[in-house]
């Protein structure tokens, strides 16, 4: 088969070798210029205002033209400046330039790099871009994909027909290119791939910034960069603000399903909507952070955003990428950050997606015993292909610096770390040396952390990591992971179980409430509530509590007092701080109809009453990774259920006193242990009145302290402790402070 007829057949791996413009040699005084459009009656060649016929080459619509030097004004080799008439049945005359004059953009040293694994923004070279090449507006095009024989950008424009835009591969890289000219914002495409094994699939771009609604597929060109951000001061201040001694309140939400419009209950709010509906509440309640599971287009609405099809695609069910942008500018102005659930752990096997995208496994492992994922149904990204740690690293940076994000909550990261998650014996390969740590997904996770904290040192970099790895919260070049947090997910399991028994039984689970803290400070922790404790059956937090309605209620509030001033910054889903009953649902709003029944108009107002005591306090959350931050009382009482401990903040004058009695027994005449040997006032109770409480232990109360040994201390003092309920006090004297949150 010859150049030709590989062009007719969309196989060529540089059609611009034989479209275009050609000297035939080196003394040649005649240009030769060809075009392939198939179902054309007649192609004009257009120079200097001249039209001269092309003349048809067989019957496959390839036409050509030769013309002497002499007639072109510009002299110089090609490219040069001309265009085509394309006539084609029952359509107006088409004047168009030849995408094939154009010669390649994408320069030698970012093909490199991407090679090496190290251009972390090659979202700006790859996709779709809108430019301006020799004073010609249109759109360039790249696509990765090494082992294609033949690779087309196919859309509306060119009525979905892989033969019109054939790409050119770019030496050795595997990087596909064309532009063409004209083209503009919001054209629908794919790239249209010809595997080795002769099969054409048609695929979303990889790095579409937007697409169409589900279940459609196309990608949509779109740019990132019109955004008019005024977060300048939020900016500021978060450079100026380490994360680790500051207050962290975080509420994980699920875009689609917070809140829709009870006129029309299937449709989603859009981000603009959010903006004006969810931030002014998250700014109400008290929190510092939202958590949005993932925005980026996934198909199916079920895997709530976790099987991410387009990982550079602001999902088009919440609106547009500048809508969103808008969002996060919004949240800036209230003092609110974001940050977004993210997943390089996996990705779905839908056809238009990443899996055997060149007709080989090229994001995945070819071995389903590294590649596929048992437990989810997707692929496995693989870490240790230098293309692909840098797509997923300048993902990262991507939403980072194109959508001024926050953090990066980074899902399943023990699935990545071990070759045997979730899989039976015999079914896993081990590593080159035997063992089951993954070694390229730590490296990739290493090297992720480095880049995003060398870029941006103050961006939260969490870990959802489960298992009890080394220094997944320590810094890559000490061993660890490189990430700035990890949840606490046993925490979460040990507390969860403790509440679900009966008071009666907590005695014997003492265990559950301490056991933490030896360990709270391995790890710079955040304490998780998410969205997977409330689904599938686990039921609701409030259903979670044991006892009648007082006692879940009362059980709630002490479950979220302990949480909030146990070492570690917060995390709860929505629903959870006004006492949602039915288990969440990612297709129907929260039930915010509760709020007309007084027992849960009183925990939503707790739980924003004990998000501002947190922040004007600075002994909670000051030394949250620091042993020297919390002390014991008496962790020894196991009879009353009773527990007992102090918090301090760099300075250890400012400290508070925390005592909470896990059973529905109220404790009179309890010795307390003090810190020091002075007056103490009662700063917050789990257990007022207006929070649905008993009332029996105000605030304000001021303790004298008895000079004697007692509550595991050198002072104490005696005083009542509500059933199910908590006390927080502070030395008499001791000023809070009006925090303003910055990160």
């Amino acid at each position: 088969m010859d150049d030709i007829e590989k062009v007719i057949a969309a196989c060529h791996h540089d059609p611009a070798a034989v479209l275009g413009a050609h000297f035939g040699t080196p003394d040649s005084d005649q240009v030769t210029v060809r075009t392939y459009q198939p179902d054309a009656l007649r192609v004009e060649f257009v120079h200097n205002g001249q039209s001269r016929d092309m003349q048809r080459i067989g019957t496959s619509g390839m036409f050509s033209i030769i013309v002497p030097q002499a007639v072109l004004s510009d002299r110089r080799l090609p490219p040069f400046t001309y265009q085509f008439k394309v006539h084609f049945p029952g359509q107006p005359i088409s004047l168009t330039n030849d995408p094939y004059r154009f010669a390649v953009q994408l320069g030698e040293l970012d093909r490199h790099l991407f090679s090496q694994g190290t251009n972390y923004r090659i979202y700006e070279h790859l996709g779709a871009h809108c430019t301006e090449v020799e004073h010609v507006s249109g759109v360039i095009f790249r696509v990765w994909a090494p082992n294609a024989k033949g690779v087309s950008v196919i859309g509306n424009f060119n009525s979905w027909d892989h033969r019109i835009h054939q790409m050119r591969v770019i030496g050795s890289s595997g990087i596909w290119e064309i532009f063409i000219p004209h083209l503009g914002r919001d054209e629908i495409y794919k790239f249209s791939v010809l595997t080795k094994q002769g099969e054409r699939i048609d695929k979303s771009d990889p790095f579409q910034f937007y697409g169409e609604l589900r279940p459609a597929t196309g990608s949509i060109i779109h740019s990132t960069n019109n955004f008019n951000w005024t977060d300048n001061l939020w900016q500021q201040q978060k450079t100026r603000t380490s994360p680790y001694p500051s207050p962290m309140i975080v509420y994980e939400v699920h875009p689609g399903s917070w809140q829709r419009d009870p006129a029309a209950p299937d449709r989603f709010f859009t981000f603009l909507e959010l903006a004006d509906k969810l931030i002014p509440y998250v700014k109400h309640m008290g929190f510092t952070h939202i958590e949005l599971l993932p925005v980026m287009e996934h198909p199916l609405d079920e895997s709530w955003g976790y099987q991410v099809a387009a990982p550079f695609s602001l999902t088009s069910r919440y609106g547009t990428p500048e809508e969103f942008q808008e969002f996060v500018n919004r949240a800036h102005a209230s003092n609110i950050g974001v940050i977004l659930d993210w997943v390089p752990a996996h990705f779905p096997k839908d056809a238009h997606s990443l899996g055997n995208f060149d007709g080989t496994a090229l994001y995945e492992h070819a071995d389903h015993r590294r590649g596929s994922h048992p437990q989810w149904g997707t692929y496995i990204y693989n870490y240790g292909r230098r293309e692909v740690s840098n797509y997923l690293i300048s993902n990262a940076l991507f939403w980072i610096e194109k959508y001024h994000i926050d953090g990066l909550r980074v899902d399943a990261v023990a699935s990545m770390l071990y070759l045997d998650y979730a899989r039976d014996d015999g079914d896993w390969l081990p590593n080159r040396y035997g063992g089951k740590e993954n070694l390229e997904a730590i490296e990739f996770l290493r090297h992720l952390n480095s880049i995003v904290y060398e870029k941006h040192p103050n961006c939260l970099m969490i870990a959802e990591e489960s298992t009890s790895f080394y220094g997944v919260s320590r810094p890559a070049d000490h061993g660890g992971l490189g990430f700035g947090f990890k949840w606490n997910m046993g925490w979460m399991n040990d507390i969860l179980d403790y509440f679900s028994r009966d008071p009666v039984h907590r005695k014997y689970h003492h265990n559950n409430l301490t056991f933490s803290l030896m360990y709270a400070f391995s790890e710079n922790f955040i304490l998780p509530l998410s969205h997977d404790e409330v689904v599938h059956g686990k039921r609701s937090m409030l259903n979670k509590m044991f006892g009648d309605r007082w006692q879940k209620f009362a059980n709630q509030r002490l479950l979220f007092l302990f949480m909030w001033m146990h070492p570690g910054k917060k995390l709860i889903f929505m629903g959870m701080e006004f006492g949602q009953w039915n288990e969440w649902y990612c297709k129907r709003s929260l039930d915010w109809h509760l709020l007309d029944d007084a027992c849960h108009r009183q925990l939503q107002t707790y739980v924003q009453e004990l998000n501002g005591f947190y922040l004007e306090n600075s002994g909670i959350w000051e030394r949250d990774f620091d042993h020297e931050g919390f002390s014991w009382l008496d962790f020894h009482d196991r009879d009353n259920s009773v527990i007992s401990f102090a918090r301090f903040g760099r300075d250890r004058d400012n400290h508070l006193i925390c005592i909470l009695n896990f059973t529905p027994n109220r404790l009179d005449n309890y010795q307390l242990g003090l810190v020091s040997n002075q007056k103490y006032r009662i700063i917050f109770s789990s257990d007022q009145e207006k929070y649905g409480g008993t009332g029996r232990c105000d605030c304000e109360t001021l303790i004298s302290p008895i000079p004697a040994p007692g509550g595991g201390a050198d002072y104490h003092a005696s005083l009542t402790i509500p059933p199910l309920g908590g006390l927080v006090l502070k030395p008499e004297g001791q000023q809070s402070i009006n925090i303003q949150h910055t990160q």
